[in-house]
């Protein structure tokens, strides 16, 4: 039997729908091409936040969210793929070739899909239904699945050193001008001299309701642990949104190095690499939906080869 694979509608639809994975900063710092029998993914340079992200790790991170989605989509169309991470080594840009075959998906994947639609960063208060450890359990495994580690930092001593950590980690981004000004032209926030005499509001991490903190980490410092890092929160968010839950990817407070170095050794562990703080819990009974974040046009982001 010939091997069928995806045609160019169904690789456009994919594409579409990898574009609305979570990114750092809402950056969407991807670009796709796709040729007759793989999809590659490179990183596009352009919206990197450089105060906030000289190294491009959270670069890496929102791609490689960008990258699991896409596999999850093509589950949902039929298709399972195979993936070459890093396929040239003379492109650092180039991050993943991606092989659609013709093969059956996985029953999980294919459910997957249907909460790609259905996911949205919830900053709000949660309600105070708490999480059943079961569920924490399986956004672990989803987590491991990936190559990464989420530890779940319960109420008590952590969680207080977790929120200190995070605290003291945002005052000095604060004091840093170049990425004050940085965040203030990406996501339209004053800049702390507009509002001088003013404190920040609250984040979502200080909110007093029954979320649970987790760290999701890698386990390399380097580029493709933060690629991995990518692709395992977006497989803990879809679980998660598959579950019910609202949720929320924190990368903020992690974008320092000496921030991400006490998280390690206070609360996951020296041997590993945190890379994001995600939040998840239940919504308040009957809070409105969210409406959809603005994402990059389709044909700005794909070329057909």
């Amino acid at each position: 039997m010939p091997v069928v694979l995806p045609d160019v509608s169904t690789i456009r639809r994919a594409v579409e729908y990898a574009g609305r994975a979570p990114s750092i900063h809402n950056s969407q710092p991807w670009r796709w091409v796709a040729g007759p029998d793989a999809v590659d993914l490179f990183a596009d340079p352009d919206p990197q936040l450089a105060a906030a992200d000289p190294d491009g790790r959270d670069l890496l991170l929102s791609c490689g969210a960008a990258l699991h989605h896409l596999l999850v989509a093509l589950a949902g169309l039929g298709f399972s793929a195979r993936v070459e991470r890093f396929p040239d080594p003379e492109d650092p840009t180039h991050l993943a070739r991606i092989r659609p075959q013709d093969t059956a998906p996985s029953p999980g994947a294919v459910r997957l899909a249907g909460a790609i639609g259905r996911r949205h960063t919830d900053r709000r208060r949660f309600g105070s239904r708490p999480v059943d450890r079961a569920v924490l359990d399986t956004l672990g495994r989803a987590a491991a699945g990936w190559g990464a580690d989420l530890h779940v930092v319960g109420p008590g001593d952590a969680h207080r050193r977790l929120i200190e950590i995070l605290g003291r980690g945002a005052s000095l981004q604060r004091q840093a001008e170049a990425y004050a000004a940085e965040l203030a032209r990406r996501t339209g926030e004053a800049a702390p001299s507009a509002r001088a005499g003013l404190r920040p509001p609250a984040h979502s991490v200080e909110h007093v309701d029954a979320a649970v903190l987790m760290v999701l980490s890698s386990r390399t410092d380097d580029r493709l642990g933060a690629l991995r890092a990518g692709e395992a929160t977006s497989a803990v968010l879809l679980v998660a949104t598959d579950q019910g839950l609202a949720t929320t990817a924190l990368s903020r407070p992690l974008e320092t190095a000496r921030t991400r170095a006490s998280v390690a050794g206070q609360i996951v562990g020296a041997q590993l690499c945190p890379q994001l703080v995600l939040r998840v819990g239940w919504a308040q009974p009957g809070s409105p939906g969210l409406p959809p974040t603005p994402r990059r046009d389709l044909d700005e982001v794909l070329r057909t080869a």
